[in-house]
């Protein structure tokens, strides 16, 4: 499964094909394309006190969405691409982070696993 649904991905492949962007489209470029879009979304809540981002979700929503649906995009391409289903591999990893952060351990920490 996609990150977005099968329609959705069916009209993302043909817009990218329409446009011949397939042959841009590598796993090196599309991964590196994700971090500059992570980085815009990023900086949408740079220099944002915790008890002011609300505030900026709710004045920089559309950009914020922008910023979201290109993500989406891009790591849609990637999956596909890449024949990974989506599902799969977050409840893989799921389970490799249960075993990490037990809960008797994790609860109410933000220590990484193997400081815990």
């Amino acid at each position: 499964m996609a990150i977005v649904s099968r329609e959705l991905l069916a009209k993302l492949l043909e817009f990218r094909k329409e446009r011949d962007w397939e042959q841009f489209h590598s796993a090196k470029n599309l991964t590196a394309a994700l971090a500059v879009e992570v980085a815009e979304l990023l900086e949408c809540f740079q220099w944002v006190k915790d008890e002011d981002v609300a505030g900026v979700v709710t004045r920089e929503r559309a950009a914020i969405e922008d910023e979201i649906a290109d993500i989406a995009i891009l790591l849609s391409y990637l999956c596909h691409d890449l024949g990974l289903d989506l599902d799969e591999a977050v409840q893989r990893k799921l389970e490799k982070n249960r075993a990490k952060y037990p809960v008797d351990l994790a609860r109410g920490k933000s220590t990484k696993y193997n400081r815990l």
